[in-house]
């Protein structure tokens, strides 16, 4: 950003010096646009006798003459009223060396006017004019200029006058003509290197690559408006055509950049076109005269590329309007239209001097740095974005983890109690269990008695309870609800059987299906109490036992054919109520509510429906 202030700095106070100076008065300078021209080959001293031909500055000798390469020697008069006073001589333009005369007197010559040739036409130049070269009356400006026929040869205007006048006009031409190149030269180098080393630090951000070999390229081919000599090249031809090579490759790479800016890929043109840059370059190390006298023929097809891209690239932005599409668009719109003067100028379509796409160098310095702090701040914007999200992901990992050390420590508390419940359960299987089978065995040896029959029936119900507690302690971890059951089932057939009753059992869904140690033990409790009361009080002759589970809920019933009872005297609770109120309070531990239909010679009905999930232990 600071680069960004100085060199906008720079620039602002280079237009406002321009502006600043005012244009000379015409009492105090004349601009010489007249005078004569005569061709002349490599070797001449001095300019031929005859065959002069008056033409207007600026003078493109190659509309007149196409095909001369060599000299024309250009020929000036005015009338010096004073020759005493010093007279300023400003020769404008001059393309591309010369030699300047003044009466006959040399008073500039360029290093080089023969291959390979010096190039004044960069700069003017300044002269300032006394005696004994300045005569009173006529004057005669004699200027050499050696030249290509492809390379726009010629002469532009002169003024001669007050020296402060024509060395104000001079700094006009050197500022607009020079240091505004210069400073276009120094925007591009900058430019081209900050992006290399951007894309060299994060090479997937290939816009960054592409605008940098673009930028650098650009810089290589503006070097062509500031250069006084061409080296490193042999001659005149080679210069122009590596010159015309980096203008083609400049367009191709800048044609990439727009493509990757708008993320799309065009593979076959792209490979054409980059191949063209390459045979471009090859051709000017090989046959530089030839691709140096021919570069029309590539800047018209560069050019295309140019616009082609930048006219697609502003049609993309006005589609699709971001912030950094629509600033970068504004400052090559500009560019274009600029462009198309210094084109026009290229081809000799129009008459003039200076090339103006290089005044255009804060608006790409404008341009780009809006594009990097544009993704600078969308990448702030998505670290930002990306803090929150990972922050809430953390807190949301810390609660989970805390969740689940909860859910571990309550499962260890679990399993110890489990643990110390099958210790237990154990200690009364091995002590109390034996114990109470070997009163049965010892009973059922005894000789037979009403006492002890009664006696042993009751061992036998403590026998089944106690194997009921230890079923479901030892096997609710791995044994689903239709193992629990079975036993239970198993026992109970036989006690009917040897009453007398008929038993039915309906099973269903209830394979893979487990309630959890607690809630099986209630469960098969109630069941046994059921089933207890039945053959106890109800004098039936069939019972129906169904523990089904459909649509998610589990359902209990049974129903007997016995005598039933009136449930709302008062005397049930004292009848057996006690049993009741223990059915209702495993039902209520289950989770559900205990359904209870009957009534005097209707039987009884049991209904328990409960959820298998609804405690959590459950697992079906």
């Amino acid at each position: 950003m600071n680069r960004f202030r100085f060199w906008l700095g720079i620039g602002l106070l280079m237009l406002l010096a321009a502006c600043s100076q005012q244009p000379p008065t015409t009492a105090a300078l004349q601009v010489i646009d007249q005078a004569e021209a005569v061709r002349a080959d490599w070797d001449s001293k001095m300019p031929p006798a005859t065959g002069w031909t008056p033409v207007k500055l600026i003078d493109f000798w190659d509309a007149r003459w196409p095909h001369h390469d060599g000299v024309v020697w250009y020929r000036l008069r005015w009338n010096q009223a004073d020759a005493e006073m010093p007279v300023g001589l400003l020769v404008d333009y001059v393309c591309l060396a010369d030699a300047v005369y003044i009466n006959g007197s040399l008073i500039h010559r360029d290093a080089h006017l023969t291959e390979p040739l010096s190039r004044s036409w960069t700069s003017p130049k300044y002269f300032l004019l006394d005696r004994p070269l300045l005569h009173p009356g006529e004057n005669t400006l004699l200027v050499r200029v050696s030249g290509l026929a492809a390379y726009q040869p010629g002469f532009g205007t002169v003024a001669v006058g007050a020296p402060d006048a024509v060395q104000a006009r001079y700094q006009q031409g050197v500022f607009w003509r020079h240091n505004v190149q210069m400073f276009d030269q120094a925007v591009g180098m900058v430019l081209g290197s900050l992006f290399l080393m951007l894309w060299l630090l994060r090479r997937k951000d290939t816009v960054f690559g592409w605008f940098a070999f673009s930028t650098l390229l650009s810089a290589g081919y503006n070097w062509n408006y500031l250069a006084t000599d061409i080296w490193p090249f042999a001659s005149t031809h080679a210069w122009q055509a590596f010159n015309i090579a980096l203008y083609f490759s400049a367009g191709v790479t800048f044609m990439v950049f727009l493509l990757r800016y708008r993320e799309r890929r065009l593979p076959r043109l792209e490979g054409v076109l980059l191949a063209a840059s390459l045979l471009s370059i090859i051709a000017a190390l090989l046959v530089p005269e030839t691709m140096g006298s021919n570069r029309s023929g590539w800047a018209i097809v560069g050019g295309i590329i140019y616009y082609t891209a930048t006219l697609a690239f502003l049609w993309h932005a006005l589609r699709r309007p971001r912030a950094d599409r629509l600033v970068l668009a504004a400052c090559m719109l500009v560019q274009v239209l600029t462009s198309i003067h210094d084109f026009l100028l290229f081809y000799g379509w129009i008459r003039s001097s200076v090339y103006l796409l290089a005044f255009t160098s804060p608006l790409t310095l404008i341009g780009m740095g809006f594009v990097l702090a544009y993704r600078f701040a969308v990448a702030m914007r998505r670290v930002e974005g990306f803090n929150a999200e990972l922050q809430l992901e953390v807190e949301t990992a810390t609660r989970q983890l805390t969740q689940t050390l909860a859910r571990e420590h309550d499962l260890a508390l679990t399993n110890t109690r489990i643990g110390e419940r099958l210790n237990l359960v154990r200690d009364l299987h091995d002590g109390f269990g034996g114990s109470l089978l070997g009163a049965i065995a010892t009973l059922e040896q005894s000789p037979p008695s009403p006492d002890a029959v009664r006696t042993v029936a009751a061992l036998k119900e403590l026998r089944d309870d106690l194997r009921l507690v230890i079923d479901t302690t030892t096997h609710a971890q791995d044994t689903d609800l239709a193992g629990l059951l079975a036993p239970l089932r198993h026992r109970w057939s036989q006690r009917f059987e040897m009453a007398g009753i008929d038993s039915r059992w309906q099973m269903e869904g209830l394979v893979e299906l487990r309630l959890g140690p607690a809630r099986s033990l209630d469960l098969l409790r109630l069941l046994q109490e059921s089933l207890t009361n039945v053959l106890k009080h109800s004098g039936a002759s069939r019972v129906d036992v169904a523990v089904r589970y459909v649509d998610a809920q589990l359902h209990v019933d049974v129903r007997d054919n016995g005598r039933g009872f009136d449930p709302t005297r008062p005397r049930l609770d004292r009848e057996g109520g006690a049993g009741l109120v223990s059915l209702r309070q495993r039902a209520a531990r289950l989770g559900s509510e205990l359904a209870l239909d009957t009534a005097v010679g209707s039987g009884v009905a049991l209904t328990l429906v409960l959820d298998p999930t609804s405690s959590g232990s459950a697992q079906p």
